[in-house]
């Protein structure tokens, strides 16, 4: 089967493509739904302490 002709790039793309971290997203491809799905809920539930901790260190300010 030949390959289908690529289409020209699109410059916008390029331009955003230089500043992704393409291998993080390689090695949580990498990872099973499941822990997919964990790693997901503990950075929920670390903003969820960091807005708890903020919201009292700003009501503990005079």
């Amino acid at each position: 089967m030949k390959d289908a002709p690529r289409p020209d790039p699109d410059p916008v793309v390029d331009a955003y493509k230089k500043d992704i971290d393409r291998t993080l997203i390689r090695e949580n491809l990498k990872l099973t739904v499941e822990e997919r799905f964990s790693k997901s809920m503990a950075l929920a539930r670390f903003a969820d302490e960091m807005r708890r901790a903020g919201r009292e260190a700003h009501a503990r300010r005079p």
